[in-house]
């Protein structure tokens, strides 16, 4: 029980400090208001019990570092259980005989609870301090050749020491308080790790144990008010606004639908982003979303070869800025500085493959992908500012509606000698086969084209394919930065398949299957689409196709990105697969978490930026780790990639699509 004069020093400190973290609060709101678009609360309703678990479990951050998730749970289970005990704490403190909690089986639990939360959060925090300053993890380190906000490497440690030692503080204080009233009141058989300690006050007498009491008390909730207003300007400002981004974040497809640029409204002065007041609320919401644990970047393909990106390092710089440099953006003034001299480098900027593996893995559903393809939308729209070897790709795509420049008379030379009807030769097919830029023109994907062919016409399948009146879908100069003239092939094609008016559509290309699902519709453009493995799939089950009891040799499956991670494909590809190989051997990296080939975000068509090693060769050397005879893959362009791999490495292993293997056997 406080005194008096203890009451009123506590409300009138804790007035002040609410004030300063009132003032930090509502310059965050304006700088987040100054983001375009806004929030649809409205949809926020059926997410909460959605992100009531994911907060409560912390499930997100499990799927990577097992063991640091843990410790890091039992501090965050052990925080959520303190928002309990200080409010009691506070209650004993200011009510003289409040004893909601006192010499009832509730307050036995609620003490036994105390003292375990508190141990546990003791334990987490000291080994998590270890991991950072003794063992000094390389996963929470930034290569030094990325680039971080000036003094940020220096200020995230820092961060990360007052953090930890304010917890440490906190709750030691309290456990330690509770070791004092146990000395004073006898025994509590309840509190366990309270009472191990409380032998310590042995010696003191009432007086004496009351001022620890009282001291203890004022260091336990001193330190949590003195912590309010730096914590909301630290990266910890996540535990309230991670939760918010679980809420809000606009609806999609798929992760890797992009948004639409209107380019007929006549207001629109900017196309894709260059400062960082030009972000979505979103984006910015994400800076401060983010825990800065590097999981996207161990995840990042670019990263993890040596490049100059990192995704942490973008949101990281972001959230530095607005703290250092937020006050103009609040009061919609002008950045003084591009994203690209403080957030990320050009460099960097054309790196990323878009595959989305920093999207998919982030705990706090941060989208820094998004972010730098709207950093390419204004290089390329605004500034004409782009990789030279991407002049070729948009000419061809300008001139012949494909990436190679072939004229669309030659588009279905492929099927020479094969049953391929066109649209206008069967103009009321069960499947209108989109059979996409690469497997019409390039040499090695077109072997796929050819074997799908033949299962089709052995399954008697009633199909057609458009022939030359199909272009492609765009999606490299979508994420490229090219959304006009991505916006151009995509209403023509959609023109063309709402005149066709297909009953299902099937791709033997992720990228035309995530184009045509799930980004078409915004442009008027919904039709059912499938991919060719699952189609496969459906013939092998249905017994339309029979490979009998021939069996392939060993055999391990790469995940295409914009199958597995963006569309959740990868049951159909693997049912395919094992019932024609005695032995499916996964690689380490597999499923939703399978690392890219290195061609997506327009990365086909351009030199990769420098670093350690090429992607294509790091997957295939993981591919070759499996001892595995062939590596199958269910895309034109990982086939490429990993068949040039292959190549440069001068390695034995086979690479073929999922069609060309079953196709072999038939």
């Amino acid at each position: 029980m406080l005194s008096t004069p203890e009451k009123i020093l506590f409300i009138s400190f804790t007035t002040n400090v609410l004030i300063l973290a009132l003032l930090m609060t509502r310059r965050i709101a304006l700088i987040l208001q100054q983001g375009s678009g806004k929030p649809n609360w409205k949809k926020t309703a059926p997410r909460l019990i959605d992100v009531f678990i994911r907060v409560t479990t912390l499930w997100p951050t499990f799927n990577l570092r097992l063991l640091p998730s843990l410790f890091h749970g039992l501090v965050a289970w052990g925080f959520m259980y303190f928002l309990l005990i200080n409010i009691v704490d506070l209650l004993e403190a200011f009510i003289q005989d409040y004893g909601f909690f006192r010499g009832n089986f509730l307050g036995d639990l609620f003490r036994f609870g105390a003292d375990v939360f508190s141990a546990a959060i003791l334990l987490g925090m000291t080994v998590l301090l270890t991991r950072r300053f003794i063992f000094k993890s390389p996963e929470l380190s930034i290569r030094s050749e990325v680039l971080l906000y000036p003094n940020a490497r220096d200020s995230i440690k820092r961060d990360s020491a007052i953090v930890g030692i304010f917890i440490l503080i906190h709750v030691g204080a309290r456990l330690v308080g509770q070791s004092i009233k146990i000395a004073a009141d006898g025994t509590d058989q309840w509190q366990v790790f309270a009472s191990l300690i409380s032998p310590i006050w042995g010696g003191l007498d009432l007086t004496a144990l009351t001022l620890a009491e009282h001291a203890a008390f004022w260091i336990a909730m001193g330190s949590i008010l003195l912590f309010i207003p730096y914590f909301l300007y630290s990266k910890h400002i996540h535990i309230f606004l991670a939760p918010l981004n679980h809420l809000l974040k606009p609806d999609r497809r798929s992760m890797g639908e992009l948004n639409r640029i209107d380019f007929e409204d006549e207001n629109i002065e900017q196309f894709g982003v260059s400062r960082i007041e030009e972000l979505s609320w979103e984006q910015l919401l994400d800076s401060y979303a983010c825990i800065m644990c590097n999981r996207c970047q161990d995840e990042c393909p670019a990263y993890e070869t040596g490049k100059v990106l990192s995704p942490a390092a973008l949101e990281i710089n972001k959230r530095y800025y607005l703290n250092h440099a937020g006050a103009d953006t609040a009061h919609g003034q002008q950045s003084s500085e591009p994203l690209t001299s403080f957030a990320i480098p050009e460099e960097a900027v054309w790196a990323c493959t878009a595959c989305g593996a920093c999207i998919q893995i982030c705990p706090v559903n941060n989208e820094p992908m998004r972010d730098i393809i709207d950093i390419r939308r204004s290089l390329v729209l605004m500034e004409n500012n782009f990789p030279v070897q991407l002049q070729n790709v948009y000419r061809g795509l300008e001139r012949n509606a494909n990436p190679w420049n072939i004229p669309p008379g030659e588009r279905l030379k492929w099927a020479d000698g094969l049953q391929v009807p066109t649209i206008n030769q069967n103009p009321n097919p069960d499947i209108l086969w989109w059979v996409g830029c690469a497997p019409s023109m390039d040499a090695r994907a077109q072997k796929t084209a050819r074997a799908f062919a033949k299962i089709l016409n052995i399954a008697a399948i009633n199909f057609a394919v458009l022939g030359d009146k199909e272009a492609c879908t765009g999606d490299s100069a979508r994420r490229s930065g090219n959304e006009y003239l991505f916006q151009e092939l995509a209403f023509s094609n959609i023109q063309t398949l709402n005149k066709t008016a297909p009953k299902q559509i099937v791709t033997t290309c992720p990228h035309c299957l995530h184009t045509i699902k799930n980004e078409y519709p915004a442009f008027g453009g919904d039709y059912k689409v499938i991919h060719h493995t699952e189609l496969i799939a459906d013939l092998l089950d249905s017994g339309r196709i029979n490979p009998g009891n021939v069996r392939t040799k060993q055999v391990t499956y790469h995940d295409p990105c914009y199958l597995s991670r963006y569309n959740q494909i990868t049951k159909d590809p693997r049912s395919v697969l094992a019932a024609v190989s005695d032995n499916l051997v996964e690689m380490p990296r597999h499923s939703k978490k399978a690392f890219c080939c290195g061609a997506g975000g327009a990365q086909m068509w351009k030199e990769e930026q420098d670093g350690e090693e090429r992607i294509n060769a790091n997957r295939f050397r993981e591919a070759e780790s499996t001892r595995a005879d062939t590596v199958a893959v269910g895309c034109p362009f990982c086939l490429v990639m990993l068949t040039d791999a292959a190549g440069d490495l001068n390695s034995e292993m086979q690479v073929k699509d999922v069609a060309e293997i079953i196709a072999a056997l038939l």
